[in-house]
């Protein structure tokens, strides 16, 4: 009996509470939300969906180590802020497998919208040294989709500025490259509608699944979005003047006879002074829930061919106000 009296009044090992006490356990707030098993339990290794490309699709190229670039932070999901701690973005949790879909667009098959967020660079503001852009892509909830990081290299970035070519890294969770846009040098005046815009989509990387092609219009900003066979699908049409203080500047989604509304791709207003000083864009995407997963993809590419066009500075000019 002594022994057990002695037992309950000694302190708890690794603890500041005096003898007597029983010991106290975290609150509710440390244990993750109903359901939550913690990441060793819940998450053993490879989340499902992510075993290779399903059927139909085509192997990547010999030398994608799938891995993303050096340097990306891996996070896993699903990520929970901590009293105390820094704010951590919540990535969306992993939809399931689904038959016909390239690795990793599945979570585009439960959104109707998408917002893309450009981070900005500090060296960029202070210095007008351009540098690779960084993304985060969103849904309507505000948990992440992807990651986005340019792969330019120096000289082509501030040499060519907003009309480079360049390669965009779309990763998942994992790190991992999902879907990777290509842009080809060409022209950027409508002066010469030989050798307009275009940028390639792949998902996964090396497999192309549409293309979207500037079409030539003396005053509107014109698009054809295309299928992997380079089939037209849809339409994008722009405003005359793209620019605009203090309100969103929409590109219309349309039907390939341009008759109706499908959706739109948003250039939105961040503030005076991040309008002002920076040139790290937000953007909104719109479009049918029943939309097919790889049309969703491209309408990623266009949002980004976009952004190049119409709304990326370098060093002290000026975004373009319009095809010209």
């Amino acid at each position: 009996m002594d022994k057990q009296n002695a037992q309950m009044n000694a302190p708890h090992p690794g603890t500041n509470l005096p003898a007597g006490y029983p010991p106290q356990y975290p609150p509710a707030a440390f244990q993750g939300h109903p359901g939550y098993l913690g990441h060793q339990a819940a998450y053993p290794g490879t989340q499902a969906g992510y075993s290779g490309p399903q059927p139909g699709y085509s192997v990547p190229p010999p030398g994608y180590s799938g891995a993303g670039p050096v340097g990306f932070p891996v996070q896993h999901q699903p990520v929970y802020n901590q009293p105390g701690g820094p704010a951590v973005v919540p990535w969306m949790p992993a939809p399931p497998v689904l038959p016909n879909c390239p690795p990793g667009l599945e979570y585009l098959s439960q959104i109707d919208q998408i917002l893309i967020h450009q981070q900005i660079e500090i060296l960029e503001v202070l210095t007008s040294f351009e540098t690779n852009n960084k993304y985060e892509i969103k849904n309507s909830l505000g948990q992440r989709i992807y990651f986005a990081t340019e792969d330019t290299d120096c000289c082509t970035r501030n040499c060519l500025g907003s009309s480079r070519p360049f390669t965009l890294r779309i990763l998942d969770n994992m790190g991992r490259e999902v879907i990777t846009l290509e842009r080809p040098l060409r022209c950027v005046s409508c002066c010469c509608p030989c050798c307009l815009q275009e940028i390639e989509i792949q998902a996964p990387p090396g497999v192309p699944v549409g293309y979207v092609i500037q079409n030539w219009h003396p005053c509107l900003p014109k698009f054809t979005v295309q299928n992997e066979r380079r089939e037209d699908v849809l339409k994008i049409t722009g405003p005359c003047l793209v620019c605009s203080c203090c309100a969103d500047i929409d590109f219309e989604i349309k039907s390939l006879d341009e008759e109706n509304v499908v959706g739109k791709i948003s250039k939105q207003w961040t503030g005076l002074v991040r309008e002002a000083f920076t040139d790290a864009d937000n953007f909104g995407i719109q479009f049918p829930l029943d939309l097919d997963v790889k049309m969703k993809a491209v309408m990623l590419g266009a949002c980004f061919l976009i952004d190049f066009m119409f709304f990326e500075r370098s060093g002290n000019r000026e975004q373009r106000a319009g095809v010209w």
